[in-house]
């Protein structure tokens, strides 16, 4: 494939993903719709995407297109009806477009048909509908996918209103510059003063940017969302359950990293709600609920973070198996009796589950690893609320942006540390008294025992300790610990860079930045330290 040819590639890739996408979802909506089906704005699309990749030279994409619009015009005119067999028929034709394309089908690969079965199932679709048109089917070929493309690029579309504001920034940020610049070659005829003000402006400027830049990244998370609907309605054909999926705040923006990353929890979340969560139509009303369930997917803004939930109202998390199981593992002992809170947050440990059977979807105990995992790895958090009969609802709470947060700087010996502002609750000096040599330690912090981290030990920077140490209290839902360090430094903004691939796997550190200085600073892992911190006190130091 030529340069030119690639790039063409690439752009209708990117144009059919949404067409795809939106077709699909078009399909979704169809089986809800009671009345005239609006059919016009998915032939539209359908045939939009078979010029796409008519132009790329997909022939058997274009045909099996082809024979889906007929389809479509057929349902138009009601020569057929859409019926639950045909709708998953259309599907599945829109899962082997996207192979064929080169892009991820939407539905589980155990639920697919091959291209050719579709295919041959819909010209007998067609065939039964139209007994006395003739029609000419082009000869059958086998379907096979695109070649796949070496390397796909992300792309993202912007507003032309905001590139244009981003150009006028840059231009106003090189002239502030350049006045700053002449004003500094001839220093002895401004003030300390001027020179400051100018340096200012040039920063509120850069301040726009950097904020507008931050915007352009930031996409609805309705686009993260809208997949789960078609899968939601396949397992529940498939489990024999009725489930309603719901969407709110589709309109809320995130960052696009962070749309793309939460994804993989999201599956798991949804998967264990229709394996484990939601009871089938009999059990349901058996239990006196009606015999479609919900499956809701929220998203929406809280103290300046965002938060998706994922809610059913299936049977809820049973306690006391939870309490059996954790006690059976030894992650509680026999006498140990946590908050609700904790407890729930059990389920999300390795290897942990209360299910009787393993399923295809769920059972092993991994997916809840992985929703934490990931969540984790984004800075977020994630709660568990349950009520017996009622259902489960799991919020992850996460960034705005992975690019820039704000940080708190502390110095050991010759490095500067990032803290993640968020986890930072106070800053105590750590008395003389308390301050004995190792590790680690435990501080009583206004009569309450509170484990330590000494930084200097922990990275093994050398150097002795000063005379006057510092604690920083952070937090995390797993509880508070102490970071013992030299100096605190005080807040700023952090451009977080990943770490090189020598400190990648080390324990404790999340990132990289760069100071103002030029110096590379690490940015804390405060998850990673704080379970540290609280795994070294002694239970009888902490009593």
């Amino acid at each position: 494939m030529t340069p030119e040819m690639e790039k063409i590639h690439g752009l209708f890739l990117a144009e059919a993903e949404e067409q795809l996408a939106t077709l699909e979802q078009g399909l979704l909506a169809l089986e809800r719709t009671s009345g005239s089906p609006p059919l016009a704005s998915l032939q539209c699309t359908l045939h939009t995407f078979k010029g796409g990749a008519g132009a790329v030279g997909l022939t058997a994409a274009v045909e099996l297109a082809h024979l889906l619009e007929d389809l479509l015009t057929l349902l138009e005119a009601r020569a057929v009806v859409l019926h639950a067999g045909l709708g998953s028929l259309m599907l599945q034709a829109v899962d082997v477009l996207r192979e064929q394309v080169g892009l991820e089908p939407a539905s589980e690969s155990a639920q697919r048909l091959p291209a050719l079965e579709v295919r041959r199932l819909l010209e007998s679709t067609l065939k039964a509908s139209q007994p006395v048109q003739a029609r000419v089917t082009a000869p059958e070929r086998p379907a096979s996918p695109a070649e796949p493309t070496a390397h796909r690029e992300h792309t993202l579309r912007v507003g032309l209103g905001r590139l244009d504001r981003m150009l006028d920034l840059t231009g106003e940020i090189a002239i502030a510059r350049g006045r700053l610049a002449e004003m500094l070659t001839q220093a002895h005829r401004y003030t300390p003063q001027q020179l400051m003000e100018a340096h200012r402006d040039g920063d509120r400027l850069y301040l726009d940017l950097q904020e507008l830049v931050m915007k352009v990244r930031m996409v609805p998370i309705g686009r993260t969302f809208q997949p789960f609907v078609r899968t939601v309605r396949d397992l529940g054909l498939a489990m024999g359950k009725q489930v309603r999926c719901e969407l709110s705040g589709e309109d809320v923006e995130v960052d696009t990293t962070i749309a793309e990353l939460i994804r993989d929890p999201l599956t798991h979340l949804v998967r264990n709600a229709m394996d484990h969560g939601l009871e089938t139509p009999e059990v349901r009303q058996a239990r006196g609920k009606a015999p479609t369930g919900t499956l809701s997917l929220r998203a929406f803004h809280d103290a300046g973070t965002l938060v998706i939930q994922v809610v059913d109202d299936g049977t809820g998390l049973d306690r006391e198996r939870i309490t059996a199981r954790a006690r059976t593992r030894g992650l509680l002992g026999p006498e140990e009796t946590p908050d609700e809170g904790a407890l729930l947050r059990l389920i999300l440990a390795p290897g942990f589950s209360t299910a009787e059977r393993i399923t295809e979807l769920s059972g092993r105990g991994v997916g809840m690893d992985v929703v934490k995992r990931n969540v984790e790895s984004l800075r977020g958090t994630v709660s568990v609320d349950s009520l017996p009969g009622q259902g489960t609802t799991f919020s992850l709470r996460l960034p705005l942006t992975l690019s820039i947060i704000e940080g708190f700087n502390v110095a050991v010996g010759g490095e500067t540390y990032v803290i993640p502002l968020q986890n930072v609750l106070e800053c105590v000096e750590l008395p003389a008294a308390e301050s004995r040599p190792g590790s680690t330690g435990v501080f009583h912090l206004r009569g309450s025992p509170l484990p330590f981290l000494r930084l200097r030990e922990h990275f093994a920077l050398g150097g002795s300790t000063p005379a006057r140490e510092n604690l920083v209290i952070i937090s995390h839902e797993r509880g508070l610990a102490g970071l013992a360090v030299d100096t605190l430094l005080g807040q700023g903004q952090t451009v977080i860079k990943p770490l090189g691939r020598f400190c990648q796997g080390l324990p404790g550190l999340s990132g990289s930045t760069l100071l103002g200085d030029g110096r590379v600073a690490l940015i804390l892992d405060v998850p990673a330290l704080l379970q540290q911190a609280l795994q070294a006190a002694s239970p009888a130091a902490l009593a």
